[in-house]
């Protein structure tokens, strides 16, 4: 009959068969290695085969800013004073999702304002580095690098030039730039649809090739902020107002980045043409959303991929013979009467 072992003999039976390194280690030895391996990669950079994809990237990037901002002069888009929601619309809606700024009450009924550009395309920058394998960025040399378009930095870590007269736009700084079509106002609705249909193949263009390169270079995002840097690491500068208070003071905590952090699809409601002129809070189950740069393109007449129809809900409806006392409550009887008087 075999013994049974003890606790602690199972122990020291691990402990004997254990590797055991010495922790006399000169790293100042090992430095060197590590800066020569460091060079040796940065040679490999950048890929000559994603040259032609982050050019075209930064074509379509053109494309896309001056179509959306042409696009703009023509339909109206509302924003909330107080939140980042949008509506593709002349009015807005009476959703009530608005989630507030610091006391304001929350999930109540927005005010709207009239929105612009960087509504529909939200900015996203980086800092810039002069060299894809440089030293992190530390706190205090948070000011002695420039901040650009996260999605210019990295076409520029691909080996593309932002300011070469082939990409369309010598200015990469587009957020800033009216890039729109003179005379909008003045084209016919076939006009109009040409710009929404060119408008949006640049932005499937955009970010099927960002998502290429992502693929390719590496890119972060913090866990807790929107923060974004292009590199294989992030930097150390501590602006992660989330956690300002805290012992590790604001720095941020990395995470690889996705398409949707560098390119953000801003989701909107939106306005079926069964739905209602107005969209009442008590059938937002049987809305659907969009990005907002398709549905800035379907107002022109166009056509919505069919990857964006499940959640457009295109075929949903909504019945008012179900529950009708609770679908229109008499609260969003007297708020849309008093919305459009």
């Amino acid at each position: 009959m075999a013994l049974r072992k003890r606790p602690w003999q199972n122990v020291m039976g691990d402990l004997m068969h254990a590797r055991f390194y010495g922790s006399k280690v000169d790293f100042n030895k090992l430095r060197p290695m590590i800066l020569k391996r460091i060079e040796s990669r940065a040679k490999d950079y950048p890929v000559r085969g994603m040259v032609p994809v982050a050019q075209e990237v930064l074509r379509a990037r053109a494309a896309l800013y001056q179509g959306v901002s042409t696009l703009l002069s023509v339909f109206p888009v509302m924003t909330c004073k107080f939140c980042p929601e949008v509506y593709i619309g002349e009015k807005g809606h009476l959703i009530q999702t608005c989630c507030g700024y610091k006391r304001r009450a929350k999930n109540r009924v927005h005010e709207w304002i009239s929105g612009g550009l960087n509504d529909i395309l939200v900015p996203v920058e980086t800092f810039h580095l002069q060299n894809m394998f440089q030293d992190v960025i530390k706190h205090q040399q948070r000011f002695d690098f420039d901040r650009v378009p996260a999605v210019v930095e990295l076409c520029w870590q691909a080996g593309a030039n932002p300011y070469d007269e082939d990409m369309c736009s010598s200015n990469w700084n587009l957020e800033n730039v009216s890039s729109a079509i003179e005379g909008a106002e003045s084209l016919s609705p076939h006009e109009l649809k040409l710009i929404a249909n060119r408008t949006l193949r640049a932005w499937e263009i955009l970010r099927t090739g960002v998502q290429k390169l992502l693929l390719v270079y590496s890119a972060k995002v913090c866990k807790y902020c929107s923060e974004v840097h292009v590199g294989p690491s992030g930097h150390k500068a501590r602006l992660c107002g989330v956690f300002k208070y805290e012992s590790w003071r604001g720095a941020h905590f990395w995470e690889k980045a996705g398409v949707d952090d560098l390119v953000p699809p801003k989701l909107v409601w939106k306005r079926r043409p069964q739905d209602p002129l107005v969209l009442v809070d008590a059938h937002r189950d049987f809305y659907g959303h969009a990005p907002a740069v398709v549905d800035l393109c379907t107002q022109a007449g166009i056509i919505a991929p069919i990857k964006y129809h499940c959640m457009m809900k295109v075929q949903g409806t909504w019945s008012s013979t179900v529950q009708g006392a609770e679908l229109r409550p008499e609260s969003d009887s007297l708020a849309l009467r008093s919305f459009w008087w």
